[in-house]
């Protein structure tokens, strides 16, 4: 049996080698590499440990030159233009070849920050004779002057002077960027000294001490073959990297589109400004986008290769996975991001008839991801309403069901072509639609918008026009944000405390209901026997149209009026589960709720977002 090819090679390299090939170009970064941010401090121990000939890691390379694994390249800071043919990408070890780079091999002093993270400018320099001292220590040889190589005192006067040749000879102090080819100050160094004995021997015994482990330092160094796929070079690079980056999958497609002159990240810019104009896209992330256009592309591969004939076993899967994503070409992207980006809009306006306006009164921001891109397939087939009403159902089960908490890409990959069947074919019913299900109790657990199901009872009330309990008017966009609606308490919390009503039943979403912030300020910690004639004498509204506002909240007004919270209770949360079950096109299993339950979920942070009336 043949042996599988390692898609790795390792061996070690002199550091003076690695340093030439970055100068020359044939080193370079991917352009996802975030910028080189090591400090003096890093970067004169690491000196310190080549000095020594101390171990510094191991450096990570990919072989360049494959199709389909192609990022951007770019030098490494303090780099000239390359001037030969780029033949690697370093995936580890940026930090210190970069500060290695710099400090040993640059001619350009070398920019950098101080313990407090103040930019500064530096030149290395090493004290011949204190690196060379039997009991000094190496850190305290190695110098690190301004850019001027003056040393200076709080009161900007000249310390110690090191700013000409001379005077570096003088003080017997080496720049360590002549440490590859030391001839020419060597030479200088002597005939300053007038070829002195001494001064001769000094050098000599530096040369072989500390020049001598700089050129013959040996960097251990993996080179990853340029067969390995992009996936797993990207995921080997967050797995090694010292710095502990963790790029995002749109940052790597980033860097591969710039390889075929394509700027992803201004074409994303463009797009998610004119989403921000839609208040329900706010939260919509770049990678949110990415993965419609992935579901988009890898159903168009599978809807072809079924057509073709191909076997079953060979017909490409609906993916949006990370992998899938990176696998995205420039062509494929364009040819889908404005269709995506028309779901996307489409998918605001469709949240806007649902009665959610707004991104933090979005049950699930992933769930956006296959209805934008059930949208986008579908185009203008999504207008009728029998398709509205289809799309309706499959939002509600998934918003009301919980389902897109977690593990959610198999989910997506499932409803787009499971929704498309539904609704253009009459095909079975989505598995999300059959998936769902809502257990009665739960409206005792459902306290804050940290659970999606209870937004979704929020925006629904909202769908079937509950009118504000002063003004009578329905919660329409202008007026949810002109009024701040919100989600407020039936029975007060103060009244609800009072009466000792426990506070899982107090705080519940059974005695919730949106209303405007002005009209809860009205309402305050009053009995609703209290409150309901205050507001109906402030409004000038008579009995029967405020028992019309109150059955438009599913609340049964006698029950109000008489501040009896368990007739209330009882009867809103039938009321509820029925619009559950209207919603979700689908009866819940009406199961006897015990009223002594443990109210655990849910809970933290209700203070904040609702007050305490």
């Amino acid at each position: 049996m043949k042996a599988k090819e390692s898609t790795f090679t390792s061996d070690k390299t002199l550091l003076n080698s690695l340093l030439d090939n970055i100068r020359s170009g044939k080193i370079q970064l991917p352009d996802f590499q975030r910028g080189w941010v090591w400090d003096d401090e890093h970067i004169r121990d690491l000196i310190e440990s080549v000095s020594l000939s101390y171990p510094i890691g191991t450096i990570m390379l990919l072989e360049t030159g494959s199709e389909s694994v192609r990022f951007k390249p770019r030098r490494i800071d303090g780099a000239p233009e390359p001037k030969e043919e780029l033949e690697h990408l370093i995936l580890d070890g940026q930090q210190r070849l970069t500060s290695l780079y710099q400090s040993l091999l640059s001619e350009w002093v070398v920019s950098t920050k101080d313990a407090r993270k103040k930019p500064i400018t530096r030149w290395y320099y090493m004290d011949m004779r204190a690196a060379l001292s039997p009991n000094g220590d190496r850190s305290e040889a190695i110098a690190s002057l301004p850019e001027e190589r003056q040393v200076r005192n709080f009161r900007s006067e000249v310390q110690q002077d090191y700013s000409t040749k001379g005077k570096e000879y003088e003080a017997c102090l080496f720049p360590l960027n002549q440490v590859f080819d030391s001839a020419d100050w060597r030479r200088e160094f002597n005939a300053h000294w007038r070829h002195d004995a001494e001064k001769g021997k000094l050098f000599d015994e530096f040369e072989r001490e500390v020049i001598d482990r700089f050129k013959s330092y040996l960097v251990p160094v993996i080179i990853v073959k340029k067969q390995m796929p992009k996936e797993a070079v990207c995921q080997v690079f967050e797995k090694v990297n010292t710095g502990g980056v963790n790029l995002t999958v749109f940052e790597l497609l980033t860097a591969t589109f710039a390889a075929d002159d394509f700027g992803l990240r201004d074409d994303w810019a463009k797009r998610a400004k004119r989403f921000k104009e839609r208040r329900v896209l706010t939260g919509t992330q770049s990678t949110d986008f990415l993965q419609a256009i992935a579901l988009l592309v890898t159903y168009t591969k599978r809807l072809h290769a079924v057509k073709s004939g191909t076997p079953e076993e060979n017909v490409p899967g609906i993916s949006c996975k990370r992998k899938e994503i990176l696998r995205l070409n420039v062509d494929e992207y364009q040819e889908w991001a404005d269709r995506a980006e028309g779901g996307f809009l489409q998918a605001a306006r469709f949240l806007r008839r649902q009665r959610i306006f707004d991104g933090r009164d979005l049950p699930y921001r992933t769930q956006i991801v296959p209805l934008a891109a059930i949208l986008a397939w579908l185009g203008k087939d999504a207008e009728p309403d029998g398709v509205q009403a289809r799309l309706a159902q499959w939002y509600w089960c998934g918003v009301l069901g919980e389902l897109y908490g977690s593990a959610v890409e198999s989910r997506f990959a499932r409803d787009l072509p499971e929704a498309i069947s539904w609704i253009r074919d009459g095909g079975p019913l989505p598995k999300t639609v059959e998936d769902a299900n809502f257990v009665p109790s739960r409206l005792y657990t459902l306290r804050t918008r940290n659970s999606a199901a209870y937004k979704g009872i929020h925006a629904l009330l909202m769908r079937e026009g509950c009118l504000d309990f002063h003004t009578g008017q329905a919660i329409e966009e202008q007026t949810y944000f002109d009024d701040r609606s919100d989600i407020h308490h039936i029975f007060p919390k103060n009244w609800c405390d009072r009466k000792g009503i426990d506070a899982g039943r107090r705080d519940c979403v059974v005695n919730k209901t949106p209303i405007a912030a002005k009209t809860n300020r009205m309402v305050g910690g009053n009995a609703p026997s209290v409150y309901i004639p205050s507001l109906q004498r402030s409004a000038t509204i008579e009995n029967r149209r405020m028992d019309e506002i109150l059955k438009s909240h599913i609340i049964d007004a006698a029950s109000l009026r008489a501040d009896d919270f368990e007739s209330f209770f009882q009867a809103r949360e039938v009321a509820l589960l029925a619009l559950i079950e209207q919603a979700m096109g689908k009866p819940v299993m009406r199961e006897m709720v015990n009223p002594d339950l443990q109210f655990e979920d849910d809970y933290e942070g209700m203070e904040s977002e609702e007050g305490t009336t």
